[in-house]
């Protein structure tokens, strides 16, 4: 075999192990939420559109979250993230669609000032303390997500959201690198 073939042999393994490393990432997103109870669902911020139009990842979130509460799987929502490329605040514009779809002020939380994951996580346990959280974000983003709010929270479980599958296979492979960095950093 010659190097340009070993090579090429190579370079096509490497992104096979990525693409099942995505699809393995996407699919542990699917499982259903644990079965218990919960203080507080968190649902994960995501980008705002012009004109403060949620994305549909973060309206899909959102939408999760409220489906999560209307079943008795938490008392509180917790919209996370702050200001991104546009304003208002990811946690504003969520927390807005949830009084929308029937969910009262005295259930919600608004958490302004994150911009990441671990930001998330950080400053929903600022408001929230050491409690039991269901965190909602994207299918292939669960397996990081949960991860990441168990260092701040007593018990974190994740709960994953649709959204299309041109957002998740981009969102899967990007979120590859995303936790071998995280794993690296110790931060998982």
């Amino acid at each position: 075999m010659t190097n340009r073939r070993r090579a090429g042999l190579l370079a096509g393994l490497g992104l096979a192990a990525w693409l099942a490393a995505a699809a393995a990432l996407d699919s542990y997103g699917h499982r259903p939420v644990k079965a218990g109870r919960y203080d507080a669902i968190i649902v994960a911020g995501c980008r705002v559109w012009p004109g403060g139009v949620p994305s549909p990842a973060l309206a899909m979130r959102t939408r999760r979250g409220v489906d999560l509460w209307r079943r008795g799987v938490a008392p509180r929502l917790v919209f996370t993230g702050g200001v991104g490329t546009v304003p208002p605040a990811e946690s504003v514009v969520a927390a807005n669609l949830a009084r929308q779809l029937g969910v009262p002020d005295d259930a919600i939380l608004v958490e302004q000032r994150s911009t990441s994951t671990e930001g998330n996580a950080r400053e929903a346990a600022a408001v929230l303390g050491r409690v039991r959280v269901v965190v909602v974000t994207d299918y292939y983003h669960v397996f990081r997500c949960e991860r990441v709010f168990r260092r701040y929270f007593a018990a974190a479980d994740g709960a994953g959201s649709w959204v299309r599958w041109q957002t998740r296979l981009k969102g899967g492979l990007r979120e590859v690198p995303l936790l071998a960095y995280y794993a690296l950093r110790r931060r998982i």
